[in-house]
């Protein structure tokens, strides 16, 4: 069973930058891929980036394409988040996944593995 653990969440002004990291232990997971994920309240839970764990084949969502960037360190198991030029609207819970497919997906569905989250707060 897979353990994820999120860090690097955070207030900061619009415009501002923060990178998440998600270290993830238990059972090797070299063939699927990870994802991040965010809720704001209210909202429902929409998919922001995905990676296949081997290649690094990466997908973004339109609303994050150019600003955020996703990565991982294998020899770490961690999976990072970059994000850039911030708004109001990126304010969020921000969770990491691991997918039960070894392409990139959107679909949490295909997700059944899910860390606690860490909130990113952007004021404006």
């Amino acid at each position: 069973q897979v353990q994820l653990v999120e860090s690097g969440g955070g207030l900061v002004e619009a415009g501002g930058s923060l990178r998440l990291s998600c270290a993830a232990s238990g059972r090797t997971f070299s063939a699927y891929s990870m994802g991040w994920f965010r809720q704001a309240p209210g909202k429902e839970r929409e998919f922001v980036a995905a990676i296949t764990w081997a290649i690094g084949n990466r997908r973004y969502a339109d609303s994050v394409k150019g600003r955020f960037t996703i990565s991982r360190d294998i020899a770490k198991n961690t999976m990072y988040l970059e994000m850039n030029s911030l708004k109001a609207e990126d304010t969020a819970v921000y969770y990491c996944a691991r997918s039960s497919v070894s392409y990139v997906t959107e679909n949490p569905e295909n997700y059944n593995g899910w860390g606690q989250g860490t909130q990113v707060t952007v004021s404006s």
